[in-house]
C-alpha cells in the first residue's frame, strides 16, 4: 500500500555522505598536524676484493624523531659477522631485529658476499682486484622500520676504496660537498640505498639529459661504449619523456665485458648491460631501451601478469626507437612483423615470468591495443595515455589494464578479449 498522505520519507543517504566527509576532512587535518621530524642514516661500504666481500654498516644518529627498531632478514648464505655497536639487537627466527640507541649514535655492521652466478651463467654481481659491480639492493637488504611518528631518515651513502680504485658511482646525486650520496626514495620515509653500483678502476662519461643527470660506467680495460649509449640516450629520452612523463633525476649505466651476465638488468634509478649487447638487435628491438623503459616506468605485472610489463617494454624498445628516427617506419613494421612470427605458437600469455616468444606475443597484442585506442578516440588517446595510468599503479594486472583501457575509450577493449589472456 503506498504510504499514507501525511507521512514522509526521509533520505538519510546526504546526511550519510556529509558525516563521511566530515570524518576524511579531520582525518587529513590530524594527518596535516602531525609535526614533521628527522633523523639522520649514514650508510657505508668498504670493499674488501682480496676476500670477496663488502664491510657495511647502517648508523642511526636521532633528532627530533628517530627509529624504534628496524627487523632485517640476513640470508646466512651471503650474510655475516652481523653485530651492533650501541642499542640492542637479537635474533629472532630467520630475522634480526635491532633498537637502535634512542639518545646517540649507534651502528649496525655486517658483511656480505658479493660474487653472484646467474642461472645459465654470467655474472650479476663481480668483484675483482680492480673493480666492482653489486646492488644496493643486495649490500643492504629490506627492512621493516619502525619510527616515532611522522619521522623521516635524512640518508648519505659514503664508501672506502681499496688503494688503486678511483672511482665510485651510485643512482644518487652526490651532496654539495661531493662527500657523499644523497640517498632518496620518495616512496618510503626509511630511505635505502637501492640500484646498481660500480667502483675502482672505472671509466666513466657524464652529461645531462632532459634534465636527467646520465652515467655511462664499466671497467676501465672493457669495451664498453660509453660515447655510443650517451648519444644513444640524447635521441631516446626526449621520445620518453614525451610517452611516460617527467624521468629520472639521475639515470646510471653500468656495463661490463664477460664473465658478466650477457643482458640487461634494470634497478631503480639504474640499469645494466653487457657490454657486448648492441645498442640495436638484428630483430630492430633494443636491449638498451627496454631495460630504460623498466626503469622509468617501474610498471611491473601483478601474479600471472609479468607479460604486460614485458611486453610494453619490448614494445617501446621498438617503438620509440622509430620516434626517435633511429629506426624507419618499413624496419619497425619489419620488426614488429618479426615479433609475430616468433610469438606465434603461443596460446597464452599468463605465467610468473614472461620468456622470449611470450614477449614477442605481447607486443603483438600491445600494437593491436594501441591501434584499437586510436582507432576509437580519432588519434586523441594511445597506449602512452595507458601507460601514463599504470605508471600510477605500479603493480598491474590484466583487470587494471582493461580498465584503463575502457576508462579512456567508454567501452571494453576488444583486443583484450583475446583468449590468450583470459
Amino acid at each position: 500500500m503506498p504510504p499514507h498522505s501525511g507521512t514522509r520519507r526521509f533520505d538519510f543517504r546526504p546526511l550519510a555522505l556529509f558525516a563521511l566527509v566530515l570524518a576524511l576532512l579531520a582525518f587529513a587535518a590530524a594527518v596535516a598536524a602531525t609535526p614533521r621530524t628527522a633523523y639522520d642514516i649514514d650508510y657505508h661500504v668498504a670493499f674488501l676484493p682480496a676476500e670477496g666481500l663488502a664491510e657495511l654498516s647502517l648508523r642511526h644518529t636521532p633528532g627530533d624523531g628517530r627509529v624504534l627498531s628496524l627487523a632485517v632478514r640476513f640470508d646466512p648464505a651471503r650474510y655475516s659477522q652481523i653485530r651492533a655497536e650501541g642499542g640492542q639487537l637479537r635474533r629472532e627466527g630467520d630475522r634480526w631485529l635491532w633498537q637502535p640507541d634512542p639518545r646517540q649514535p649507534s651502528s649496525l655492521h655486517w658483511r656480505y658476499r658479493i660474487d653472484q652466478q646467474r642461472r645459465g651463467g654470467g655474472y650479476d654481481a663481480r668483484i675483482t682486484r680492480d673493480w666492482v659491480i653489486v646492488r644496493g639492493d643486495d649490500l643492504f637488504p629490506p627492512v621493516s622500520a619502525r619510527t616515532t611518528a611522522g619521522a623521516d631518515s635524512r640518508a648519505r651513502l659514503r664508501f672506502t676504496l681499496p688503494p688503486g680504485w678511483t672511482n665510485v658511482d651510485t643512482p644518487f646525486r652526490l651532496d654539495r660537498h661531493r662527500e657523499a650520496f644523497v640517498v632518496v626514495n620518495p616512496e618510503r620515509r626509511f630511505d635505502r640505498p637501492v640500484g646498481w653500483m660500480i667502483a675502482g678502476q672505472v671509466g666513466t662519461r657524464r652529461e645531462f639529459v632532459e634534465g636527467m643527470e646520465v652515467s655511462v660506467a664499466g671497467p676501465k680495460e672493457d669495451s664498453v661504449r660509453r660515447n655510443d649509449k650517451l648519444a644513444f640516450i640524447n635521441l631516446v629520452a626526449p621520445e620518453m619523456v614525451k610517452a611516460f612523463g617527467a624521468l629520472p633525476s639521475k639515470l646510471l649505466i653500468v656495463s661490463a665485458d664477460d664473465p658478466m651476465w650477457r643482458g640487461g638488468l634494470s634497478g631503480p634509478r639504474s640499469l645494466f648491460i653487457h657490454a657486448d649487447r648492441p645498442l640495436i638487435s638484428e630483430n630492430g628491438s633494443s636491449t638498451l631501451v627496454h631495460e630504460l623503459v623498466h626503469m622509468v616506468t617501474r610498471v611491473r605485472g601483478a601474479q600471472g601478469d609479468d607479460w604486460i610489463a614485458e611486453g610494453t617494454a619490448e614494445f617501446y624498445s621498438i617503438t620509440l626507437l622509430n620516434r626517435a628516427g633511429l629506426l624507419s617506419d618499413a624496419r619497425r613494421d619489419r620488426a614488429f612483423s618479426w615479433m609475430d612470427n616468433h610469438g606465434r605458437g603461443v596460446r597464452t600469455l599468463i605465467g610468473a615470468r614472461s620468456w622470449g616468444p611470450q614477449t614477442a606475443r605481447a607486443v603483438v597484442l600491445f600494437r593491436e591495443l594501441d591501434r584499437e585506442i586510436r582507432q576509437r578516440t580519432d588519434n586523441r588517446r594511445s597506449l602512452d595515455d595507458v601507460m601514463r595510468r599504470l605508471i600510477e599503479i605500479r603493480e598491474v594486472s590484466r583487470e587494471d589494464l582493461a580498465a584503463v583501457v575502457e576508462d579512456l575509450t567508454g567501452r571494453p577493449s576488444a583486443v583484450l578479449q583475446s583468449p590468450l589472456i583470459r
